[in-house]
């Protein structure tokens, strides 16, 4: 069953950038590891969501995971409340789901034009 990993962080004042830019250049080889997204969510704040084939996978990276965490740490601020720099959660995908299709008015086919019998005859004008 899928998994996923959200983790919350804020960033210390004029290292946004850097931390984006941190995150662009990682290109982690995790087993089972699927996709990645990096979220702003605020000043200051972001969520990392990384997608994994299963849990095992998510659970097996964790020391790897840290090691990452391990060279943001300067540039992240404490959240307060003894959690530290970050707020992770994961846990298997229990329902997935999609936007509910909408349906759109079809406009009518147009209507052949009915040729005038007789044909195109072109009138001369007299002048």
């Amino acid at each position: 069953m899928t998994a996923f990993n959200v983790v919350r962080f804020r960033v210390k004042p004029g290292n946004e950038q850097a931390f984006i830019d941190a995150h662009r250049k990682l290109r982690p080889t995790f087993k089972g590891f699927l996709a990645g997204n990096l979220v702003k969510t605020g000043d200051q704040t972001f969520c990392m969501l990384g997608e994994w084939r299963n849990f095992a996978g998510l659970a097996a990276a964790r020391p790897e995971m840290i090691a990452i965490l391990d060279t943001l740490r300067p540039m992240l601020e404490d959240l307060g409340g003894g959690l530290g720099v970050t707020d992770p959660v994961s846990g298997e995908v229990v329902l997935k789901f999609g936007a509910t299709r909408v349906t759109r008015k079809r406009r009518a086919a147009p209507t052949a034009k009915k040729k005038k019998k007789g044909g195109t005859k072109k009138r001369n004008k007299k002048r």
